[in-house]
């Protein structure tokens, strides 16, 4: 089974985000970065499946040469090969989506498995928007995944329970956090992704204009929280949460 899988490149989810001082976008330096966890979740269900059935596993990402870096990770993970969509800027989660049905289109993959959301933006949209452009099959936010010939049963978390939906294959199936535990790479495999072929194309090449259609006009830091205060009783208490929170 071919398997294609994302791996964008986020910022470090465990380090404080500050906003430049004119507003212009986030504060980069000094930053550190790593793969998006949802979509490590989805590189390692990928070399799973490819333990169990064998295929091959294409890491893709967009961005710009320091992408080659999270690629590399998914390739020491497992992954046969790489391919980054170079790109100067950020692009939006529709021209992600445009991008990679271009690369569906060369590939052919049998399945299409990727984080739900990139943790940097938290937009959740590319998955979907891949299955609408391709008009494929798709099942969102995997908590367990089975692969049966040419159909794939997905069982995912919902209010109260446990929904299992079953879908045809080719599709699109994007991952929860409770999918899998990532491995993480070992000293061999490190070595060996240094040789994995990892190629290098641009949006053009595709013949996808990555103009996007959303722009950020501004970032601005939320309102600071005010500081607490000790209330005599709970009549009062009720009264601060109704006069001064807003709460009910």
């Amino acid at each position: 089974m071919k398997v294609l899988v994302t791996a964008k490149r986020v910022t470090d989810p465990d380090m404080k985000i500050k906003v430049k001082a004119d507003g212009s976008g986030i504060e980069l330096s000094g930053m550190s970065y790593k793969i998006n966890p949802f979509d490590e979740i989805a590189i390692e269900e990928a070399i799973r499946i490819k333990e169990q059935s064998g295929g091959e596993v294409i890491v893709a990402s967009i961005g710009g040469d320091e992408a080659q870096t999270e690629i590399r990770t998914g390739l020491a993970m497992g992954a046969d090969r790489g391919i980054l969509v170079k790109t100067d800027g950020d692009v939006d989660s529709d021209a992600v989506a445009r991008v990679l049905v271009k690369l569906v289109e060369k590939e052919r993959p049998d399945l299409v498995i990727m984080g739900k959301q990139a943790v940097d933006l938290d937009d959740n949209q590319v998955p979907q928007l891949l299955a609408g452009y391709l008009g494929w099959g798709q099942a969102c936010f995997a908590s367990k995944l089975q692969i049966n010939g040419n159909t794939a049963t997905v069982a995912r978390e919902v209010d109260g329970g446990i929904e299992t939906l079953e879908i045809d294959l080719p599709g699109i199936i994007s991952a929860d956090l409770r999918l899998n535990e990532p491995r993480y790479p070992t000293l061999p495999g490190i070595m060996k992704a240094k040789k994995k072929p990892l190629d290098t194309i641009h949006p053009a090449d595709l013949d996808v204009d990555i103009t996007p259609k959303v722009v950020v006009k501004g970032f601005s830091n939320p309102p600071e929280r005010k500081g607490g205060r000790i209330v005599a009783d709970v009549p009062e208490l009720l009264k601060a949460l109704k006069d001064e929170a807003g709460a009910f």
